[in-house]
């Protein structure tokens, strides 16, 4: 997996760079052979801007942006929403894929 941290007129703790790799990290729990995860962190004119572009194989990418006028607020808002829609691609692609015994059990039986 290809991970790249940038940002844009704001200087990054390593507290910040490693509360994000920890986030990133945990986005390969959904199994979604994850290939290229891009963080910009921007300065906006009322606070911070964060922007997570994740690109899946075989699949659409999944861009998230998220503003507030604190960074660790704006980060965090953002590996939430980042999280939710990494879990329901998941759900999706586990509920496409799978059919399970005691469905084709039923089906057969009417």
């Amino acid at each position: 997996m290809n991970v790249q941290i940038r940002s844009k007129e704001i200087k990054l703790t390593e507290h910040l760079n490693d509360h994000i790799a920890a986030a990133i990290e945990n986005f390969k729990r959904y199994h979604l052979d994850i290939t290229t995860v891009n963080v910009m962190i921007t300065k906006e004119k009322l606070g911070v801007g964060v922007e997570f572009d994740i690109h899946i194989a075989h699949s659409q990418p999944v861009v998230i942006s998220d503003k507030d006028e604190d960074l660790d607020a704006a980060i965090d808002l953002a590996i939430d929403r980042t999280n939710k829609a990494l879990r329901r691609l998941h759900d999706k692609v586990k509920d496409h894929h799978n059919t399970s015994i005691r469905d084709i059990e039923v089906a057969e039986a009417e």
